[in-house]
């Protein structure tokens, strides 16, 4: 997650864009007052999750337009990987609606479905993974720092997903439905060579210290570390993201979903649409259509229009 512009496009054609390094601090208060911290749980037991039930998977494979897949196989993935991108926007507006956000699975899966919302990485993937494993994969959560001009940003930046089918054969997949710039399917995550995709020439690679790097068209996109880690793990990313100033999500509006011709984006009230070959037009919209928009391009229904939070 992150907090630089990207380097070639603004911000509501990409709505996840790169931030100041900066170390966040932990949330202030994680349990009620007056309690004491609740013991610290082994990573067996943060790694646990219980799998989504049989009808939450089926409604949210509803919300996708998919069926439920014969096997857990690469190409149900990459089918899946590009549904989503399309039916489910990138959105922020939780920063700025005062909403809670809880990184629990079926919170976030409810959040999506039950809702008809969206979210920024860490609910986007975080959601995607509790549905990739009651389908039968096999998923690991991996922490990222986003680029930007001074290098990578925070630890617990972003979150993306490493993916194999149910033998433990077909992969490892990288999945990232959270990431503006990222490609439209999963990247062979063992592969060095140029990965082809919609949204540019992408390849990884891997650096000194054994993490890797995504890049897009010989960009440096953001690090990966290897480790497994819990979603537990990225709450202090998550709460540094809803309320630093520092952060991007504090300081712009945006709602951004790709579309079978390109992309579509509200952006305060700026509505932008992007067409595959980067042509774009731009429209300010009124009070009055801001709720109809959100309606409209991203299948949000809100009461009251969000405000950016000062």
């Amino acid at each position: 997650m992150d907090d630089r512009q990207p380097r070639s496009e603004s911000v509501p054609t990409e709505p996840h864009a790169p931030q100041k390094p900066e170390t966040p601090q932990a949330p202030p208060a994680l349990q009620p007052e007056g309690e004491a911290p609740a013991a610290r749980p082994s990573d067996a037991e943060r790694m646990r999750t219980e799998p989504l039930d049989p009808a939450r998977t089926d409604a949210y494979l509803r919300r996708l337009g998919a069926t439920r897949p014969a096997t857990p196989s690469a190409e149900a993935l990459r089918d899946l990987h590009l549904r989503h991108l399309r039916a489910v926007p990138f959105e922020n507006l939780s920063v700025h609606l005062d909403e809670d956000i809880a990184l629990d699975p079926k919170a976030l899966v409810d959040k999506i479905v039950g809702d008809s919302r969206g979210g920024f990485c860490y609910e986007l993937n975080g959601a995607f993974a509790a549905l990739l494993r009651a389908l039968g994969y096999r998923v690991e959560l991996l922490a990222a720092r986003v680029f930007g001009p001074d290098g990578p940003g925070i630890p617990y930046d972003h979150l993306a997903l490493r993916v194999h089918g149910g033998d433990g054969h077909d992969g490892p997949w990288l999945a990232d439905i959270g990431f503006g710039r990222n490609s439209h399917h999963p990247l062979r995550l063992d592969s060095r060579e140029e990965q082809p995709d919609p949204a540019g020439v992408f390849r990884i690679e891997e650096t000194a210290d054994g993490d890797l790097d995504v890049l897009r068209d010989g960009l440096p996109q953001y690090r990966l570390e290897q480790r497994p880690r819990a979603l537990a793990d990225f709450a202090a990313g998550c709460w540094y993201h809803r309320t630093s100033p520092e952060s991007h999500f504090t300081r712009s509006l945006v709602c951004s979903r790709l579309t079978e011709s390109g992309r579509v984006t509200l952006s305060g009230r700026t509505l932008v649409t992007t067409a595959a070959d980067g042509s774009r037009e731009e429209r300010e919209l009124t009070d009055a259509e801001v709720l109809p928009a959100y309606r409209t391009h991203f299948g949000i229904t809100l009461d009251r229009i969000p405000v950016l939070r000062g």
